[in-house]
């Protein structure tokens, strides 16, 4: 299928991908951000590239063989197209994502990283998307998520601006959809919050997985301000140690 023949097709956006069509797919996009110099990527490029272990979860190894074969699926759905260099020698593999959905770029960036690792927070989230397009503050991932949620290519564990929510791409088969997502209205709301004249005494499955979520965030936050505080611990036993030389030089 050549560049063009996708480029004018009228199709539907694929809204399931297996495991390694998704890591294939999520290494295309990224290194088409962060390395634009080395795209379009060869074969052994985008093995390498859902085998490194930064930045994947899981890690995996993937041989080309298998690397090869969801590409030529993906070519198949119309998300990836081969060029060829000035050569002719290698092929080389484009992704055809901005094409097929429509998707800003921070959009774009968002999906690639679920992609990558799956679930996140939206703190992580935002962190990890703005090494390919910048992304300021949580408010502007919000923004972005709002829309990829009302389109349904986003998922999340309860409203955005609650304090240890997840959030997931829809991209999973029925056999490998992930659990603990609550489900969500077109409004975002959350549909698995109890009603306000409702009362229970039992906590539900949702409410027992924000509070461990929350257990969790609360666990980081407080190891970050360990660390923190023996950073500044230690700058200043240095500035003492420096202004104990500053005086002895001086004669103080």
């Amino acid at each position: 299928m050549s560049e063009q023949e996708i480029s004018t097709e009228e199709t539907a956006a694929v809204r399931i991908l297996t495991k390694l069509q998704r890591r294939v797919l999520g290494v295309l996009v990224e290194k088409a951000f962060t390395v634009p110099e080395s795209y379009p990527l060869t074969l052994k490029s985008v093995m390498t590239g859902c085998n490194q272990k930064s930045n994947r979860d899981p890690v995996t190894n993937y041989s080309e063989d298998q690397c090869l074969e969801a590409l030529d699926q993906l070519r198949e759905l119309g998300l990836v197209v081969v060029v060829h260099t000035e050569s002719g020698r290698t092929e080389r593999y484009r992704h055809f994502v901005r094409k097929r959905y429509p998707f800003s770029e921070a959009q774009l960036a968002i999906i690639t990283e679920l992609l990558l690792r799956g679930r996140q927070q939206p703190g992580e989230l935002r962190s990890r998307a703005s090494r390919m397009v910048p992304i300021e503050n949580l408010n502007d991932l919000r923004t972005e998520l709002d829309g990829l949620l009302a389109a349904k290519y986003v998922q999340a564990s309860g409203p955005l601006d609650r304090r240890g929510v997840e959030v997931d791409h829809t991209f999973y088969p029925d056999d490998e959809q992930r659990t603990g997502f609550a489900p969500m209205s077109d409004s975002g709301a959350d549909l698995s919050a109890p009603a306000a004249a409702k009362e229970t005494t039992t906590p539900t499955a949702p409410q027992v997985s924000w509070l461990q979520n929350e257990l969790a965030s609360l666990k980081t936050a407080h190891t970050e301000l360990q660390a923190e505080f023996y950073q500044i611990q230690q700058s200043l036993e240095e500035l003492r140690d420096d202004l104990a030389e500053l005086r002895k030089s001086l004669g103080a």
